[in-house]
C-alpha cells in the first residue's frame, strides 16, 4: 500500500521553482530516508505533504486519499523544524495542551508516548532543563499524540551527540519494527540514515533524482577491489581469461573496479604475468554519503 504516492508536485515562488515535479512514493512499513543538500527542496516537500504548505502545481495522496482529505490527516504525525515546546512547562504538561487540541481525553495516552520515548523519568522537569536530545524526543512525543500511522521528521538527530542520535535511533526503530509505523525522515547524517532507512530519496535542485531501497543501495555499494594499472585496455582482456563471468567497471585509463569475488593475490599476479604494470590494489566499500555525494557530482540519476 502507498502511504505517500505525489505526482508532479511542484513549489514555485515566483519564477524560482523550489521543488520542481516530484513523483514520490512511500509505501507502508517504510522508514523513508530523504536525503538532499540544503536548499534542495527537502523541508518544502514535506511541508506540502504534511498540509503545510500549498503546493503550485500536482498532486499528494495520503492513505490513498488527497491530502485535504480531513480523516487522512488525522492519521500523521509531524515534527519539522523545531518542536514547539513551553520551556517553562514539563514534559507531561507540554503533552496534555497538544493533548487537548487533538480533543484526546485519555491521560494514559500521555503516559504510553513517554514511555516510548523515555521520558518518564523526565516528565516533571522542566523543558528548560532539557538536552537536545530529550527536546527532540518530547517533540517526537508531540507528534504521536494522536497515534499516527505515518509519522514525519525532519531533521529530527541535526545538533545531536552521538547518545541523542543513538536514543532517537532506538526510538524510530522501534516505533517502526514493533507498531507498524511509517516514517519519512530528512537529515544530514548519512551514517546514521543508512542504519535506519528501508529506502531512500534523494533530491537535488527541487528535482527527486532517485529511489533506492536498502537491497538496491546496498547492491550498488559493494566491496570492490580498486586496482590502479598501466593500462586498462589490456587488463580487461586478462580479467576476462580469469573468468568470463567477472563483474568489473573500467573507471578510467587505468583504474578498474572488480566486484566478483576473487583471490586478489591471484588477480593481480596474472596481471603482472601478463606484462602490465599494478601500481596500486585496495579493497573498498561504498558508503551511503559517498554514493550520495557521487549522484550530486554527476547530476544524473542511476537506474
Amino acid at each position: 500500500m502507498d502511504v505517500i504516492k505525489t505526482k508532479k508536485l511542484t513549489k514555485k515562488y515566483g519564477q524560482q521553482l523550489s521543488v520542481d515535479h516530484i513523483d514520490m512514493v512511500v509505501k507502508k512499513g517504510d522508514i523513508y530516508g530523504f536525503i538532499g543538500r540544503n536548499g534542495a527542496g527537502k523541508s518544502t516537500t514535506l511541508k506540502m505533504i504534511s498540509g503545510l504548505m500549498r503546493s503550485t502545481e500536482g498532486n499528494i495522496e495520503l492513505f490513498g486519499k488527497p491530502v485535504h482529505d480531513e480523516m487522512s490527516r488525522k492519521r500523521i504525525g509531524i515534527l519539522i523544524e523545531e518542536p514547539g515546546l513551553y520551556p517553562n512547562m514539563n514534559a507531561y504538561d507540554n503533552l496534555e495542551l497538544q493533548a487537548l487540541s487533538l480533543g484526546i481525553t485519555n491521560k494514559k495516552r500521555i503516559y504510553d508516548v513517554l514511555a516510548l520515548v523515555h521520558l518518564t523519568s523526565a516528565g516533571k522537569k522542566k523543558v528548560k532543563n532539557y538536552s537536545m536530545g530529550m527536546k527532540q524526543r518530547l517533540g517526537i512525543a508531540l507528534a504521536l499524540l494522536g497515534n499516527p500511522d505515518l509519522l514525519i521528521l525532519d531533521e529530527p538527530i541535526n545538533g545531536l551527540d552521538p547518545e541523542g542520535i543513538k536514543e532517537i535511533r532506538e526510538t524510530l526503530i522501534q516505533l517502526n519494527k514493533e507498531y507498524g509505523m511509517t516514517i519519512i525522515i530528512s537529515s544530514h547524517i548519512l551514517g546514521e540514515l543508512s542504519k535506519l532507512a528501508t529506502t531512500f530519496g534523494i533530491i537535488k535542485d527541487g528535482q527527486l533524482i532517485q529511489q533506492i531501497s536498502k537491497e538496491e543501495l546496498d547492491e550498488k555499494c559493494k566491496e570492490y577491489l580498486a586496482v590502479e594499472i598501466d593500462n586498462a585496455q589490456k587488463a580487461c582482456v586478462i580479467l576476462e581469461n580469469i573468468d568470463q563471468n567477472i563483474e568489473y567497471e573500467v573507471v578510467n585509463q587505468t583504474t578498474l573496479h572488480i566486484y566478483s569475488q576473487l583471490n586478489s593475490a591471484d588477480v593481480i599476479g596474472h596481471l603482472v604475468n601478463a606484462g602490465i604494470a599494478v601500481i596500486s590494489s585496495y579493497f573498498h566499500n561504498q558508503d551511503l554519503e559517498e554514493y550520495f555525494l557521487s549522484l550530486m557530482e554527476s547530476g544524473c540519476s542511476y537506474d
